[in-house]
């Protein structure tokens, strides 16, 4: 039974990571998600207003608007929420309109593309520590088939580290499930910079003037 068991381990692993190695881009071969990896989020994908230079360090104008910034990039702040703070906040004439609109909209790229670029890294560096468990558990469930074929195997001994891989192989497959999940944060970090920018564009185009 054990015996049985620790082959379909090795055979499991061997499928799984030959699924992933299909699916994943030669370039990046620690990315393991099914969407494709694209560093940076492309400016032209998010925002639709008037060309807008920004650059790796764009701050907030002000302490204002770096408090609106810190609230839009949070995800717990719900969209209608934000929708509302950015009206509030983009009033005036035309050209201060569109002034507050550009910088507001600078800072948010710069804190949600560098958001992005830290969880795409987190999950490179979660994959990374998968393969090599998934390389340790290989390597326990060979010791084990080799230890079962020994005609003077110790079942206590044996029980032990089936027991052990046991463990190793539920934690793994726990953290695999998860991998869609952190994978789907990338999309939803670009998701909310093309919302944002768009409610920004739309209260720009508001007839608000009143402070």
């Amino acid at each position: 039974m054990k015996h049985n068991w620790s082959q379909c381990v090795l055979a499991a692993f061997a499928a799984s990571w030959m699924q992933s190695a299909f699916a994943l881009d030669p370039r990046y071969p620690d990315w393991p998600c099914q969407q494709l990896k694209v560093p940076g989020i492309a400016i032209t994908s998010v925002w639709s207003g008037p060309p807008i230079e920004i650059g790796e360090t764009a701050t907030p104008a002000d302490a204002k608007q770096a408090e609106l910034v810190s609230r839009l990039a949070a995800r717990r702040t719900p969209m209608e929420d934000a929708r509302k703070l950015i009206v509030d906040y983009i009033f005036g004439a035309s050209a201060e309109k569109q002034e507050k609109a550009k910088t507001l909209f600078a800072a948010l790229y710069a804190k949600l593309n560098a958001q992005r670029d830290e969880v795409m890294n987190g999950i490179e560096r979660f994959s990374r520590k998968q393969k090599a468990a998934a390389d340790d558990i290989r390597e326990e469930a060979q010791k084990l088939r080799e230890m079962q074929d020994k005609p003077s195997a110790d079942p206590a001994q044996n029980e032990e580290l089936a027991s052990r891989l046991a463990w190793q192989t539920r934690i793994f497959e726990d953290r695999r499930k998860s991998t869609s999940y952190v994978c789907d944060v990338p999309v939803l970090i670009e998701k909310r910079l093309f919302d944002l920018g768009g409610a920004i564009q739309n209260a720009v185009n508001a007839d608000t003037s009143k402070p």
